[in-house]
């Protein structure tokens, strides 16, 4: 009996970590250095909404957003209105979209980012602890610290920048939702795009 409930535990504890964040309950802390080595902690930001996106400046399904300017628009968008945007690096040293802090403020200024930081995550830790699977993967955190949605950035799984105008985008109504006061119409979706080269 012990040993039936020890198997019970360990797969139950297993089943916990596998699941990451989860959407509902409190967004997972974590720090992490910007591209200038200062450090950035979830709780820097407590009271406002912020969003998490996961980036490998190397990945057609990242350069269709920025190629496009749809990402920096909506990081400028909603800069302006108090949302923070921390763009998350878990590429790990040898993969596809690793880049050392110093390589990554020419390619800040080349893509023209304008998340308010862009985090480096080469161990994975966060990338991790999220369960973020693709780049993009997209998170919104509301102001109380709750994690309110996870998946794509939009409808259309392409990476063509041309179906950006006709796809539904997820993060924009949620974020949209969420500084109107409104119940947000999106929790989750399966994200798309290239897997983070942990």
């Amino acid at each position: 009996m012990k040993a039936g409930l020890s198997v019970l535990l360990v797969w139950a504890l297993g089943a916990a970590v596998a699941l990451g964040a989860e959407v509902g309950a409190p967004a997972p802390s974590f720090t992490l250095p910007d591209t200038n080595g200062k450090t950035h902690s979830l709780s820097d930001f407590a009271g406002q909404i912020v969003v998490l996106e996961w980036i490998n400046v190397d990945c057609p399904f990242v350069k269709k957003h920025y190629g496009a300017g749809n990402m920096q628009a909506l990081q400028s968008r909603y800069g302006q209105q108090g949302v923070a945007w921390l763009a998350v690096c878990s590429s790990a040293p040898g993969k596809q979209g690793h880049y050392t802090a110093a390589e990554w403020k020419p390619l800040i200024e080349s893509t023209r980012n304008q998340a308010t930081a862009v985090l480096l995550d080469p161990a994975g830790e966060v990338g991790r602890l999220y369960d973020a699977k693709t780049t993009p993967h997209m998170y919104v955190i509301d102001g109380e610290g709750t994690l309110v949605y996870a998946g794509a950035i939009d409808s259309n799984r392409s990476h063509d920048p041309a179906t950006i105008a006709d796809a539904e985008n997820y993060v924009a109504a949620v974020v949209d939702a969420l500084l109107a006061g409104e119940p947000v119409p999106h929790s989750q979706t399966k994200p798309y795009g290239c897997s983070v080269k942990y």
